[in-house]
């Protein structure tokens, strides 16, 4: 019998989708909205960590200290889960302070537009 090493990193059933939650409390604990379409893990793994530094990005004020940037994305920003990657999926809580101690170096840090599987479905109307 033949070990079966399938993670789920490549793909699985149905998908993988992530959750944007307002922390502003304006929706409470529900999402903000949920977007789907994510065919692996890496793909809604990086769209996630790149809509969260955007947001971070987005807080942030010249002259601001990390504790003020960080208190800033927790009273407006907004912070992104992946569902369904389990152990595997990525965590904001893992990258806060760091995102909060740096801004983003390029663009591409925080260029989730371009990870966003909605924009499938643009590109082939645009086609036609």
């Amino acid at each position: 019998m033949a070990a079966t090493f399938d993670s789920g990193l490549f793909g699985r059933e149905g998908g993988y989708s992530v959750r944007i939650m307002d922390l502003s409390g304006g929706n409470g604990a529900d999402p903000v909205e949920t977007i789907r379409g994510f065919q692996t893990l890496e793909h809604a793994n990086a769209f996630a960590r790149r809509y969260v530094r955007d947001s971070m990005d987005r807080c942030r004020n010249r002259g601001m200290t990390p504790d003020q940037v960080l208190a800033a994305w927790f009273a407006f920003g907004e912070d992104a889960e992946v569902v369904g990657g389990a152990e595997q999926a990525w965590r904001s809580a893992a990258e806060l302070n760091d995102f909060a101690a740096r801004p983003a170096r390029d663009t591409e840090e925080r260029n989730w537009r371009a990870l966003d599987p909605r924009r499938d479905g643009e590109d082939e109307e645009e086609e036609e």
